[in-house]
């Protein structure tokens, strides 16, 4: 975590810059089976805009928080509400700190943003939704049917 603060004294914002957090559904594939992972990840504000128009999403809840208090969040802390208790403990992301950092530059952008959900508040009326699964370690096969048919001339100089 200290080096995480440190970072964000190079990053130029300030500790009580405004940060989205979300708690999401993703998904771990193993021997073929799906296993359900809890994961907290910031929000761009951009995503947040479509949070709002009510898209299905993998997020459960979303909350405004500061970038200090998000890089020192302890999750062993975290407090589930009743119809989720039967849930594991949620993870941070990949590359939680610079993504953190990178979503508190997008609300200094665009301000109004931040005013949504305000520092503190906590909402869960998203439209939480897992028919689109969001697997981490997808594996790519590719076939000869992925394959395009260039046009003869696409390599010549004509």
């Amino acid at each position: 975590m200290v080096n995480a603060l440190m970072n964000l004294t190079d990053s130029g914002l300030a500790p009580d810059s405004y940060v989205l957090l979300g708690w999401a559904t993703c998904y771990l594939q193993r021997e073929g089976e799906m296993e359900a992972l809890g994961v907290i990840e910031p929000v761009p504000s951009a995503y947040l805009e479509t949070l709002l128009q009510g898209i299905p999403t993998a997020y459960r809840q979303v909350w405004g928080t500061t970038v200090e208090q998000a890089l020192t969040m302890d999750l062993g802390q975290w407090v589930l509400a009743e119809e989720q208790a039967d849930q594991p403990l949620p993870q941070r992301c990949a590359d939680f700190e610079q993504r953190v950092l990178a979503a508190a530059r997008t609300y200094q952008s665009r301000p109004a943003t931040a005013e949504v959900i305000p520092v503190g508040t906590v909402r869960a009326d998203l439209n939480y939704s897992t028919d689109k699964k969001r697997i981490l370690n997808p594996k790519n096969k590719v076939s000869r049917t992925d394959n395009v048919k260039q046009h003869k001339y696409t390599h010549q100089v004509l």
